[in-house]
């Protein structure tokens, strides 16, 4: 095992130790975590959050991802590699990484991950997208890769202006579809800037849709709820072509896919997230970052993001001041 000369023997680490509301939430000094011989420990530079986390916190999901007191959270993550298994032939200490923590465990001044769930971040791709990109950027190719989008094809994407909308809507036009994005009109320009057609959400929305579309809207991608599911329906869309990232009852029973972050093979996603990377560091997909916090207001961090419709990721900067 190989360790960084300066490591401290405790990390600052999110934990909860009962499901509840976001003041659930304490930063708490813990031991240092220690990596086996296959994992790597990675001072933490970023880390988003995300929708899921809030619902796994408030015991929504407890049936199938049950969480053990005391709990941490967290997902995404970049940072530095502090130290390295004996078993470790990727990364050095130093490398700057980019990747995903299957323990819930990366809003962490550092955290230990095994070496095949991280990548070399791109020099050019700044901290705070890195950071933010695993949940964001899986889930995006897996909705569009549910669709099938063809060229020239007319697709409808409710949520467009967020985290995952945006880069569904880029993804889209890069594949030659037609992209009708739902959002606020304060999203309108953003939109227009990402090649999509805005549309403004509200009454007589599939009025909107099929009049931007020309009469017709063969595909839907849904990432706000399910009262878009039935909206899909009524505009002729088959169940085939409309995918959701947001677990419902109403997806299940009119027969919906829900192809999201989870739905990748594990052996494939480092490849998927290089391959986001390297377009995000070349300029050729943009991945806006809403706001950023320290570690310690990790409450107020999830206050901005369950008020809803954030332009964008909001990411922890383990190391930032006050």
């Amino acid at each position: 095992m190989t360790y960084s000369a300066a490591l401290p023997q405790t990390a600052r680490a999110v934990r909860f130790d009962r499901y509840g509301t976001r003041d659930v939430l304490q930063v708490r000094e813990v031991p240092m975590p220690r990596p086996s011989a296959s994992e790597v420990l990675v001072e933490v530079r970023a880390a988003g959050i995300n929708p899921g986390e809030v619902i796994i916190r408030s015991g929504g999901l407890h049936d199938r991802y049950p969480a053990t007191f005391p709990s941490g959270e967290g997902t995404d993550l970049a940072g530095v590699v502090v130290a390295t298994g004996s078993d470790v032939t990727r990364f050095d200490i130093g490398d700057a990484v980019l990747g995903y923590s299957w323990a819930r465990s990366s809003h962490a001044s550092h955290v230990v991950v095994p070496e095949y769930q991280l990548i070399a971040k791109p020099e050019q791709l700044a901290w705070e997208v890195a950071g933010a990109l695993d949940v964001a950027g899986t889930t995006a190719v897996a909705a569009v890769r549910a669709i099938a989008a063809h060229p020239g094809e007319v697709i409808a994407v409710s949520g467009a202006s967020g985290g995952v909308g945006t880069l569904v809507t880029q993804l889209l036009v890069r594949q030659g579809a037609l992209v009708l994005g739902i959002a606020s009109t304060a999203s309108a320009e953003r939109l227009s800037a990402h090649g999509a057609a805005p549309v403004p959400y509200g009454p007589d929305l599939a009025d909107r849709l099929l009049a931007a579309g020309g009469g017709n809207v063969d595909a839907f991608i849904d990432l706000y709820g399910p009262e878009y599911l039935h909206l899909a329906i009524d505009l002729g869309i088959t169940p085939d072509r409309i995918d959701t990232v947001v677990y419902s009852d109403a997806a299940v029973a009119l027969g919906i896919r829900m192809a999201g972050a989870a739905s990748l093979p594990d052996q494939e996603i480092p490849e998927v997230l290089q391959a986001l990377a390297d377009l995000l560091a070349a300029g050729e997909l943009e991945l806006p970052i809403a706001a950023t916090f320290p570690l310690e207001r990790v409450i107020d961090a999830f206050e901005q993001l369950e008020h809803g419709h954030t332009p964008g990721k909001i990411v922890l900067i383990p190391h930032q001041k006050n």
